[in-house]
């Protein structure tokens, strides 16, 4: 996409099946950021850029990631692709 430079990419795995899909990026301007739902039948959602966060460094996006995968209590891990 025009304005998105993709850096790393994850899964996020919730008891060995991957729930989502995360794109660590770096925004070159503002763009719409597709976001799709495919809890049942697929929704997409083109979400303004200015709604989501935004980190200093790759160093602090990754980090808020792992907090998703919280300390080991449950079967969720983040695998890089």
């Amino acid at each position: 996409m025009d304005g998105v430079k993709p850096l790393e990419t994850y899964d996020y795995l919730f008891c060995g099946r991957r729930r989502a899909h995360f794109v660590i990026a770096e925004l070159t301007r503002e763009v719409k950021i597709r976001i799709i739902d495919e809890a049942s039948s697929p929704v997409v959602n083109l979400v303004p850029s200015k709604f989501l966060p935004r980190f200093a460094s790759l160093e602090k996006a990754r980090a808020e990631l792992e907090q998703l995968a919280g300390n080991g209590a449950v079967d969720v891990k983040l695998l890089r692709r």
